[in-house]
């Protein structure tokens, strides 16, 4: 599956159980400076404990900010960034699942 989009709605429904999506989830927004933020609620998956040091592009109207704080990725880019912030929490889950310590991606 070589498309984002329908890799995040893959991921968001696999962590769908009845109880996580009425507490946690995905927020996908815009930004007036422009640009897209998105925010993935890890708590109750069995990545709450990935971490994710700050990763930070920014070359002036080209930018994309990602981090996880407190259980959550947070992702943050330019108005053609959302499919490399989600490509970024991709490559993260990709590596924490083949990972043995599975604490960092």
């Amino acid at each position: 599956m070589d498309n984002n989009i329908e890799w995040i709605e893959n991921w968001y429904q696999q962590n769908c159980d009845g109880v996580w999506e009425h507490l946690y989830g995905v927020t996908i927004e815009t930004l007036d400076n422009p640009g897209w933020s998105i925010k993935i609620d890890l708590s109750e998956t069995q990545y709450e404990n990935m971490q994710l040091d700050k990763i930070i592009w920014d070359k002036g109207d080209d930018w994309l900010t990602c981090w996880i704080k407190d259980r959550c990725f947070y992702g943050c880019g330019d108005p053609l960034k959302l499919g490399k912030i989600i490509e970024v929490f991709r490559n993260c889950v990709l590596e924490y699942d083949s990972e043995s310590s599975g604490k960092v991606c």
